[in-house]
């Protein structure tokens, strides 16, 4: 579980991307950009981590996180949500938070990442979500046996006053 209030848990900022994601509080926020409190403790100053498009990213320019490596060996990765799909178990295996808010809001993509760099993306979010946190649960799929990591991608929008934010990233206990 990473609540970003100390740091970033472990998450590793992309080298080949354009931009970074940022550890912040509401409380430093400019001009009402980004949400009014962090997720965790509902508070101003609380933690969480943000990208915003600014005069000094272009749109359509990548900012990207990545976890640490989860093990493909480790079977217990997943845990069982009770909702049936397809007469099948529906399995989470990450539930995170996320705040995308403004008219010219750009996209957060989730990929699931193998160690030999293959992408399979996971959820596709485009344009303003609304001015409050939002759950989300993805379930990682169980194919190959590659380590993997999961990489959230924001692409920066065309209005500099927007921003993507991402709070509570928590895996499954056994991952």
């Amino acid at each position: 579980h990473c609540s970003f209030e100390f740091d970033l848990c472990g998450w590793k900022q992309d080298e080949n991307d354009d931009f970074d994601w940022h550890l912040r509080t509401s409380s430093t926020r400019k001009l009402g950009i980004g949400p009014a409190t962090d997720h965790t403790l509902q508070e101003p100053s609380g933690h969480y981590i943000f990208i915003k498009n600014s005069f000094f990213q272009l749109s359509g320019q990548k900012s990207r996180i990545s976890s640490p490596v989860l093990s493909r060996k480790n079977k217990n990765c997943k845990v069982r949500e009770g909702v049936v799909v397809e007469g099948t178990k529906d399995l989470i295996s990450i539930i995170f938070y996320y705040h995308m808010y403004g008219a010219h809001i750009g996209s957060l993509i989730i990929y699931q990442r193998t160690t030999l760099k293959h992408e399979k993306i996971l959820l596709n979010l485009t344009g303003n979500q609304g001015n409050f946190w939002q759950r989300k649960a993805l379930t990682l799929s169980g194919d190959g046996d590659e380590d993997f990591q999961v990489v959230f991608e924001g692409i920066a929008g065309e209005g500099p006053r927007d921003g993507i934010a991402l709070d509570d990233l928590t895996f499954s206990r056994d991952c």
